[in-house]
């Protein structure tokens, strides 16, 4: 099947980034045009994968650096990421942390957790842990029972999330004693990592079933990548397929700088493209948030076609999917409210038990009545240096 310079290529490229593939996932690729099948390409290795480019990076978003105690990433104010498995029953070779997968010697043990516990148990603000890797269900049942169980005996932790390729690469792993285990600790979500409607086949079906069937909400997350599936239809496809087996389409996202993932990166014009056929001609349910994770760790952000032309003091102009143009009258009688942040007096219907108020940052920090900022200045600007 390869060639002797090809056996060579991926030899060489094995030797940074590892291989492994399910029989499952094997068994889905077109041999007789495999060199551009989107399965084979996610799942074989590539000697462009050793091609670095200059903006390519180890950490593209910087989960290290924002690592408070060993395998977490806190990032955003209520949620953290618990890095709980470095192995994946298939090495993806587009992913974000191929600095990591594959690494066996250093997936966490239940004292390295029982810190990262600790830490979320000192953070009440955290109300939403996900749990990521590598695989979090590469555990033994055993294993994932007892992490769900700690991290739910956390009073102030509302929400847990698992992040999973298992219905993709190996759809067998959804079990019923698995799926019995998922259920003991609702609210639970899992998302999972769909990128091509090939990839939906009837035993993923029937995994996904057997998760939505035990209460879990179901969302995907695909990664945009060249010659796998940066065509409007492809995606519009999946997003369909996706819904018919109640999974949410929940993000799109563009391809992260990290090493060796340049041959998939497309250019976000791309993304908005694809977007743009989405919006207007399927669902909105079905349409995925377009997102660029932020290199250096500044998160998801949207990126999305823009639909709002103009605006006045009294109006907005809008176009929609069609192109047709259109109007909204701004309201003359709305009166402001200015928040103080003085809750005990507000004639609002503010009776949220269990809520509590947090001080601003970031642009709502320049929305606030309340916060004297008026400009965000970043660090080291030479102009205001300057002035000092």
């Amino acid at each position: 099947m390869f060639t002797a310079k090809e056996r060579t290529e991926t030899e060489k490229t094995l030797e940074k980034f590892p291989l492994s593939i399910t029989p499952y996932y094997l068994s889905l690729i077109n041999r007789e045009d495999y060199k551009n099948d989107p399965l084979f390409l996610q799942s074989f290795p590539s000697p462009k994968e050793i091609e670095m480019e200059k903006h390519d990076m180890v950490d593209p978003l910087a989960e290290d650096k924002d690592s408070p105690t060993p395998f977490m990433t806190h990032r955003y104010p209520d949620r953290v990421l618990l890095h709980v498995s470095n192995t994946c029953s298939m090495y993806c070779r587009h992913c974000t942390r191929k600095r990591k997968v594959g690494d066996t010697d250093s997936i966490p043990n239940k004292a390295a957790l029982l810190k990262a516990f600790d830490y979320i148990r000192a953070h009440k603000e955290i109300r939403d842990v996900l749990l990521s890797g590598g695989d979090p269900l590469m555990l033994p049942d055993e294993y994932i029972d007892w992490i769900l169980t700690e991290i739910r005996s956390i009073p102030h932790v509302e929400i847990i999330r698992v992040g999973t390729r298992m219905p993709v690469v190996l759809p067998f792993r959804i079990t019923k004693e698995l799926v019995a285990i998922l259920k003991k600790h609702h609210p639970l979500y899992v998302n999972t990592h769909f990128n091509h409607p090939r990839e939906i086949t009837v035993s993923a079906s029937k995994a996904l079933a057997m998760l939505a069937n035990a209460g879990i909400p179901l969302g995907n997350q695909t990664v945009l990548l060249a010659g796998v599936n940066d065509c409007p239809r492809i995606i519009k496809k999946l997003c369909y397929k996706l819904t018919q087996n109640r999974v949410r389409p929940y993000y799109l996202y563009q391809c992260d700088l990290s090493e060796g993932l340049s041959h998939f990166r497309t250019p976000v014009g791309k993304g908005i493209e694809i977007i743009e056929n989405l919006i207007g001609h399927i669902s909105g349910l079905a349409v995925p948030t377009y997102v660029i994770d932020a290199p250096g760790g500044g998160g998801k952000i949207p990126v999305m076609p823009n639909y709002l032309v103009t605006w006045s003091t009294n109006k907005v102009v809008l176009r929609n999917f069609e192109g047709v143009i259109t109007t909204y009258q701004e309201p003359a009688s709305y009166e402001a409210k200015f928040c103080e942040r003085n809750c005990a007096e507000c004639n609002l219907q503010l009776n949220l038990e269990g809520s509590s108020e947090m001080a601003s940052i970031g642009i709502g920090k320049l929305l606030s009545d309340v916060d004297k900022a008026i400009v965000l200045v970043p660090e080291n600007n030479r102009r205001i240096a300057r002035r000092k």
